[in-house]
């Protein structure tokens, strides 16, 4: 089994040359420039909106330590209660005893990319309980065996025939089926899901501090079944989703919703403080907010970094970036891929295995151009290559390879020493497999700029 990033080049050299994924991928994705092109021309101060976005999520991420515990507070005073998990592990295990604790056997999802990072799904599988995504695209992928593709779509890299097939496959639906007459089909088998989970599970798009709130937003309903149905409700949620005030929503959903699909705002957007009232008619007896760090901290702790924690997960980066494009979401292997998983994934999971993802990028900026939040993504991608080489987690040969180079560079004639056909052949036996061999490598000039230079000088003088 080769490195992370042995594999990585291996994916996207495949990825990028199969012609179908491309056809489906820039469909989707043209349809949702056009969305959001039309959504962001409704916006009277677009830039204005971003900094402020980037001034509340920058007081935040400088105050955790007091913003974390006042949510805690609020939200135990309805009677939620709130679980610090440090890892993956410790979430896992703290859902699993709440679940046992209560002899359920059920659990209904919605979409929840925490819940992903963490591989609840397979976890609770192998303590034998059933978990079901709710929402559509979460399903689909899910009956595929896949993790979600995009941050936003889940099933983005899959066209209407490909769903069509899977349910003709699993349900003996008509193969060709519209995507009207598949969503009824899900409809009719989730609906019974809803009525006889135990447990509903969530993410949560922010954490509301002033009144111990979750927000989540959501286009199909589902995310409002699966928190008013079943008996307990957990939420599993990134501890940098918090916002200061309930009243910075009228910023953050409409920003959301978008840059995320284009709308001016979401279908549904749910504010939940608590379980069920004694005046209430619905909703959970036990309500759980799980606090997940997973290596959150550790971004948090480099300083020109933590900007990546600002991120509201909209997509928009992803969508407008030409290597993901071109290679795809699952191809990063990471559960947050796109220009803002190369950023975070190194530092939650450990720059040595990760450190390739911030080298795939063409630095184009148009990443940070469309962040809601004005996150400077491209420089954030050069701070971790910086950081990898200062760590010296670089392999051997890439060292001496530069250390050979600025020395050449830093020596006119010993760039001169060697001659055109030299560099040609040295390009070709120590460059071509780096260079990709779907492309032709380029030639060097037999004389350097400098020996022309001084070749025409010359021959000036003697005219």
């Amino acid at each position: 089994m080769g490195s992370t990033a042995e594999e990585f080049l291996v994916a996207s050299e495949e990825k990028a040359f199969e012609m179908d994924h491309r056809r489906i991928i820039n469909y989707n994705i043209d349809k949702y420039d056009t969305a959001v092109t039309r959504g962001l021309a409704r916006m009277i101060n677009l830039d204005h909106s971003k900094k402020k976005g980037h001034a509340i999520k920058w007081k935040v991420m400088e105050n955790l330590d007091k913003f974390l515990p006042e949510f805690e507070a609020n939200f135990q005073k309805r009677g939620g209660k709130v679980i610090w998990a440090n890892d993956a592990e410790e979430a896992n295990r703290e859902i699993l005893n709440i679940i046992q604790k209560a002899g359920a056997k059920t659990v209904i999802k919605s979409k929840s990319m925490a819940t992903e990072e963490i591989h609840l799904n397979e976890f609770l599988e192998q303590n034998q309980v059933e978990s079901v995504e709710s929402d559509l695209g979460e399903y689909i992928v899910q009956l595929l065996g896949q993790p979600p593709y995009h941050i936003v779509t889940p099933a983005m890299h899959l066209s209407k025939e490909d769903i069509a097939k899977l349910f003709n496959e699993r349900f003996g639906t008509p193969i060709d089926s519209t995507p009207e007459q598949l969503t009824q089909k899900a409809r009719e088998l989730l609906r019974d899901k809803y009525l006889s989970a135990d447990v509903g599970i969530t993410g949560a798009n922010f954490l509301i501090a002033d009144t111990g709130s979750i927000a989540i937003s959501e286009n199909e309903g589902n995310a409002r079944l699966t928190t008013s149905f079943p008996k307990i409700h957990i939420a599993v949620v990134g501890i940098e989703k918090l916002i200061p005030s309930i009243t910075d929503l009228d910023l953050f959903w409409p920003m959301l919703a978008t840059h995320g699909t284009g709308q001016n705002l979401t279908v549904y957007n749910t504010i939940l403080s608590g379980p069920r009232q004694p005046n209430e008619t619905d909703g959970p007896d036990e309500m759980y907010v799980v606090l997940l760090d997973n290596g959150r901290t550790n971004l948090l702790a480099q300083k020109e970094q933590r900007q990546g924690l600002y991120c509201i997960r909209c997509g928009a980066c992803l969508n407008v970036c030409p290597v993901y494009k071109n290679i795809g979401g699952h191809t990063y292997d990471t559960t947050y891929s796109g220009p803002i998983g190369s950023v975070i994934t190194p530092h939650m999971k450990g720059m040595e295995e990760f450190k390739h993802l911030s080298y795939a990028s063409s630095l184009c900026g148009k990443c940070t151009e469309v962040c809601p939040v004005k996150i400077d993504i491209h420089k954030m991608l050069l701070l971790n290559r910086r950081d990898a080489v200062n760590e010296g987690i670089v392999p051997k040969k890439e060292k001496w390879g530069w250390a050979l180079w600025k020395k050449g560079m830093l020596k006119r004639s010993l760039t001169d020493f060697f001659k055109g056909k030299t560099k040609n052949w040295m390009m070709r036996t120590f460059f071509k497999k780096s260079w990709g061999h779907f492309r032709e490598m380029p030639q060097v000039a037999e004389k350097s700029f400098s020996q022309q230079w001084a070749e025409r000088n010359q021959a000036d003088k003697e005219v």
